[in-house]
């Protein structure tokens, strides 16, 4: 896992997974692990799926060529509610983009570590051919 600032101003954790380091060979694959791992953490309530790719190539969007399938999984951990204004960092995804060759798996930096940890830990489990 890498940690970048995306735009200059947005945390993001992200991986770049070849499709040789791991068993999944699809962005719906890799859906269905992270739906896994979702439903299995009782603090984690699964919310929906975004097909980013083709709602920019259904409005006429710009995708970077070398993209061939985004999706987002979408979800909450929400397990405090301290103030009204935390909405606005809820709920989290983690994009899945294939590359050709590779997976880039990427998600915004969350204010709680406990998310940003299993988050990790989801993302690592999907290199796992050694």
């Amino acid at each position: 896992m890498k940690q970048t600032m995306l735009q200059e101003k947005y945390p993001i954790f992200f991986a770049e997974i070849g499709k040789r380091e791991t068993s999944y060979g699809s962005v719906g694959e890799i859906v269905s692990f992270l739906q896994g791992k979702i439903a299995e953490n009782p603090k984690v309530q699964y919310i929906g799926l975004f097909d980013h790719y083709a709602h920019t190539r259904n409005i006429g969007g710009e995708i970077n060529p070398d993209i061939r399938a985004a999706m987002d999984i979408i979800f909450c951990f929400g397990i405090a509610l301290p103030n009204p204004q935390v909405l606005a960092v809820r709920p989290r995804s983690i994009g899945i983009a294939d590359m050709g060759d590779k997976f880039v798996v990427s998600f915004l930096e969350a204010p709680m570590k406990l998310a940003n940890d299993a988050m990790e830990s989801w993302v690592k489990g999907l290199r796992n051919k050694y």
